[in-house]
């Protein structure tokens, strides 16, 4: 169900923010306080279904009829699927951080033993190991955003880990999605982030018809909590 965060002016087509794998509302904290105050906005539930497909489904029917959408990580993968099923409903594409191919088999053979270790109630073991600090940026913030990513893995909690790894895991190429898309997209990627890389979304910017490419300085996998000024700048241009 989707839930409504701030509502002010309903004349401002709403927006609809899609977080990474284990995150929350928390993860566009600084930018849900600074766009809110003009538009609807709303962070619809990404850990209750196993496939990406059912995901969006699940987003397209709790939805506003016409929105703008913006996804990081998994939430730029769900992002995509959304679009697919429902063009003409989204207005604006956001998509940072994230990753257009289908999980190739040595990545999702690499979550099994992830699945197991979270099962049998490793979920904090799983996600110090897996949400490296290379995946930020240096800087001395970095251990301040590790610390809030791990907060909510684990308040998100296990179920929701095996639900995003099996989505992931099963997910489809969108490439021909970006092709097909004729709406304003942004394009956002941390300059070092080392699991979905800039030249990724260097390729994504080049599929989609004049799409906007930003390259976030001083930040990692997590540009809205590492450089969340820079990040809201380029979604206030993007929304304008």
């Amino acid at each position: 169900m989707t839930t409504p965060l701030l509502l002010t002016d309903p004349v401002v087509e709403p927006l609809v923010l899609l977080p990474g794998m284990m995150c929350d509302a928390r993860l566009f904290g600084p930018q849900i306080k600074a766009l809110g105050g003009g538009r609807a906005i709303h962070l619809p539930p990404v850990g209750q279904r196993d496939r990406i497909e059912q995901i969006a489904t699940d987003i397209l029917n709790a939805a506003p009829k016409r929105f703008a959408l913006a996804g990081l990580s998994l939430g730029g993968i769900i992002a995509m699927e959304v679009v697919r099923q429902a063009p003409k409903r989204v207005s604006k594409l956001a998509l940072m951080d994230t990753n257009p191919l289908a999980e190739t088999p040595q990545i999702a053979a690499s979550r099994e033993p992830q699945i197991v270790k979270v099962m049998a109630g490793k979920l904090a073991e799983v996600m110090r190991d897996e949400m490296k600090p290379n995946y930020l940026a240096p800087g001395p913030q970095r251990q301040e955003v590790l610390d809030v990513m791990l907060t909510m893995a684990l308040d998100q909690g296990e179920g929701v880990f095996l639900r995003q790894s099996r989505a992931l895991q099963r997910r489809i190429d969108q490439q021909g999605t970006l092709r097909k898309l004729r709406i304003p997209t942004l394009v956002l990627c941390g300059e070092h982030d080392a699991l979905c890389p800039v030249r990724r979304h260097e390729n994504m910017a080049d599929l989609i018809p004049n799409a906007r490419l930003v390259i976030v300085k001083d930040a990692g996998h997590l540009p809205t909590l590492e450089q969340p000024d820079r990040v809201t700048e380029a979604m206030l241009e993007w929304l304008d």
